[in-house]
C-alpha cells in the first residue's frame, strides 16, 4: 500500500484536505439553485463517498510494497476495528447530513465556521489525547482562536438583515449539534488503523488506511438509508423525484461526495507521519476555505450593514492565525 514518509509531503495533503473539505459543499449550493432538494442531493453524495472508499481500497491500498494489501487485510480484520469504521462512518453521516441542513438554512459562511469549527476544536484535542504528537501549547492556543472565530462568525451573520430563505436559528442550531457530533468521527475511525502503520507491520486484526475507508464508505451508505429517510419524510420528498432526477443532478452529488472522500482519504494517510490531532485539525482549516467561498464567491454577506465588517475580519484573521500555530506545532 501507498504511505507517506515525508513531513512535507504530509503537510501537503493536510492542506489539499483543507481544500477539499471546504469546497464540496459548492456542489450542493449549485443543486440548490437547480430546485434540488438538498435531501435528494445527499443521496448522490452518499454513493459518491461510497465508490470513492472502494477506489482507495483497489488502487493505493493495493499497490506498493508497505504495510498489507487491501484484499489481505480485508481477510485478517477483526470486528471491533471494523466496527469502528462502520460506526465512524454512520456517525459522519449523520453529522454531516445535519451540517448540510444548515447550509441549506443559513449558508456556508455560518455553517461551516459554527458546524465544522466546533467539530475541529472537538476533535482536535480528542486526537491528540489518544495520540499525543505536537506542541501542545501551540496545538491548544490554535484550537482557541479557532473558537474566537467561530463566535465572530455568528455575530456576523447576526448583523444580517431579515431575507426570505434564511433561517439563523434553525442554522444554527443544526451546526451546532452537526458539530459535536463530526468531532467524534474521525478519533473513532483513526482507532481502527493499526498504530505506526507508515513505518510498522500492521498489527493483527486492524484496518489498514484504505480498508478503513472502505467500511467509512459502507457505513455512510448503509446509515443513509434510514438518517436520510427520516428526513426525506419530514421534508415530504419521494424516491420517484430522485428518480426523475437529471444526469447534471445526480453528478453534482456524487462528485461532492468524490471530492470529501478523497480529501479524508488524504488526510487519514498524513496523520501517520504527522498524527491525527495536528493531520485532522490542519484538514478542518476547510472553514476558513468555506468562508471564503461563502464572503467573497456566494456574497451571503452582500446584504450586511457595516457593522459586520470587523467581525468578518476578525473572523478570517482568527481562523488564519489559529491554523498557522497548529501548523508550527509539527516543526
Amino acid at each position: 500500500m501507498f504511505v507517506v514518509e515525508s513531513l512535507g509531503l504530509a503537510i501537503f495533503l493536510c492542506i489539499i484536505t483543507m481544500m477539499g473539505w471546504g469546497s464540496w459543499a459548492n456542489t450542493q449550493k449549485l443543486a440548490g439553485k437547480e430546485d434540488w432538494p438538498f435531501e435528494l442531493y445527499y443521496w448522490d453524495y452518499a454513493i459518491g463517498v461510497f465508490l470513492t472508499g472502494i477506489v482507495f481500497a483497489l488502487t493505493l491500498g493495493s499497490f506498493g510494497e508497505s504495510g498489507m494489501g487491501a484484499m489481505a487485510n480485508l481477510g485478517q480484520a477483526a470486528g471491533g476495528p471494523i466496527a469502528d469504521a462502520l460506526l465512524s462512518g454512520a456517525l459522519f453521516n449523520l453529522s454531516n447530513i445535519l451540517l448540510v441542513v444548515a447550509i441549506d438554512a443559513a449558508g456556508m459562511s455560518l455553517a461551516f465556521p459554527v458546524g465544522v469549527g466546533l467539530a475541529l476544536v472537538i476533535g482536535t484535542l480528542r486526537s491528540y489525547l489518544q495520540a499525543p504528537k505536537g506542541d501542545p501549547t501551540l496545538i491548544f492556543a490554535g484550537v482557541a482562536l479557532i473558537v474566537v472565530a467561530m463566535i465572530m462568525s455568528a455575530l456576523a451573520y447576526s448583523k444580517l438583515p431579515p431575507m426570505a430563505g434564511r433561517r439563523l436559528g434553525r442554522g444554527l442550531l443544526f451546526a451546532v449539534i452537526a458539530g459535536c457530533l463530526m468531532g467524534s468521527f474521525y478519533p473513532m475511525l483513526v482507532q481502527a488503523v493499526s498504530p505506526g502503520f507508515g513505518t510498522d507491520a500492521i498489527q493483527p486484526g486492524y484496518l489498514t488506511p484504505y480498508t478503513a475507508l472502505l467500511y467509512f464508505g459502507i457505513g455512510l451508505l448503509l446509515s443513509n438509508f434510514i438518517v436520510n429517510t427520516v428526513f426525506m419524510k419530514a421534508g415530504g420528498r419521494t424516491y420517484s423525484r430522485y428518480f426523475r432526477g437529471g444526469p447534471k443532478l445526480h453528478s453534482l452529488g456524487v462528485l461532492g461526495g468524490l471530492i470529501w472522500m478523497v480529501a479524508l482519504g488524504l488526510n487519514v494517510i498524513a496523520a501517520g507521519v504527522a498524527g491525527p490531532a495536528i493531520s485532522y485539525a490542519l484538514g478542518q482549516g476547510a472553514t476558513l476555505v468555506a468562508a471564503i467561498w461563502g464572503v467573497f464567491i456566494w456574497r451571503e454577506f452582500k446584504a450586511a450593514p457595516k457593522s459586520a465588517t470587523p467581525f468578518i475580519v476578525l473572523m478570517f484573521l482568527g481562523y488564519t492565525c489559529g491554523l498557522t500555530l497548529i501548523g508550527v506545532a509539527t516543526l
